[in-house]
């Protein structure tokens, strides 16, 4: 993986602050932006819950600044973008470099109820919108849903053609998901805003934003042609998400096989949906086998 420093002066109006938060599906760590030149700033996402380090180099940072955070906007309920809220808020217990009217903003979860633990109850969680707008001094975001990686992702926009991609779009490997269907979609509706620069929630600056979203649908579909053809080289027999993962993925270290199963499981969701595999239910678990109906 490349090195981030743990912050980074993107533009005149952008500052990267590493969520300091590295893992396997983290990367380097949760990229937090801090947006605007003026002395109140936007703050996309807030990396993980209890990490000292992190805020050290984000109040640093607002400190070096003057300014405070007036808006916390966050892109999905996932842990390492929400835990870090109360963290940040803290910072505000001398007034100075949290604005006291800090709002935090979050796109409405459809697949559960819209719980993030790692957000405290007295914190007021207020509910973003599709095309929403905020707006700065010296920095300007719009909100796009995008969903698919989960059911509430949003990625934004600036009017210079920047998009801060989330969980989206990373800067190093593939993402997960938890609808293969809308995660294409919102693909093809990133690939429509022509971004000119992408800002990802793990790993470095994207330069080449349009070659990157057509790769990444390009390898969603080289991979369901694999799985399915995994199932086509195996008639009459049943397999586990995992079990496909083991010869697919063979390339791929086998500490990030969970994940790819992960994503297995939604390609085989969405190909026994499409009635080219048959699903079944054994001891609890879903196995799938080869449709003879289908002509592939």
């Amino acid at each position: 993986m490349s090195l981030i420093p743990p912050v980074t002066r993107l533009s005149s109006s952008i500052i990267r602050i590493l969520g300091c938060n590295p893992g396997h599906m983290t990367l380097q760590g949760t990229n937090t932006y801090l947006i605007g030149t003026g002395p109140k700033r936007i703050l996309i996402d807030t990396g993980d819950p209890d990490v000292p380090e992190y805020i050290k180099y984000l109040s640093g940072v607002l400190k070096e600044e003057k300014a405070s955070i007036s808006t916390i906007i966050l892109t999905h309920w996932h842990h390492d973008h929400v835990g870090g809220v109360k963290d940040v808020l803290k910072i505000g217990a001398d007034k100075v470099n949290i604005h006291k009217d800090c709002q935090v903003f979050k796109y409405l979860r459809t697949d559960a109820p819209d719980v993030c633990p790692e957000i405290p109850d007295y914190v007021k969680v207020e509910k973003l919108q599709d095309q929403q707008e905020f707006e700065v001094e010296g920095g300007k975001v719009k909100i796009v849903h995008t969903p698919g990686h989960t059911t509430d992702h949003v990625v934004l926009t600036t009017p210079e053609g920047t998009l801060f991609s989330g969980d989206c779009i990373l800067g190093e490997g593939t993402a997960v998901f938890e609808d293969l269907y809308d995660y294409m979609k919102s693909l093809d509706k990133i690939l429509q805003l022509k971004p000119s620069l992408i800002y990802p929630g793990h790993g470095n600056i994207i330069e080449d934003p349009l070659d990157k979203i057509k790769y990444y649908i390009k390898h969603r579909n080289q991979r369901e042609e694999q799985i399915l053809d995994f199932f086509v080289q195996r008639p009459q027999k049943k397999f586990q998400a995992m079990d496909v993962v083991k010869v697919v993925y063979k390339e791929t270290p086998e500490k990030l096989w969970p994940a790819a199963a992960y994503n297995v499981s939604h390609h085989l969701t969405k190909l026994h949906k499409e009635g080219k595999l048959q699903h079944f239910l054994e001891n609890d678990e879903d196995v799938y086998m080869h449709s003879t109906a289908s002509k592939i």
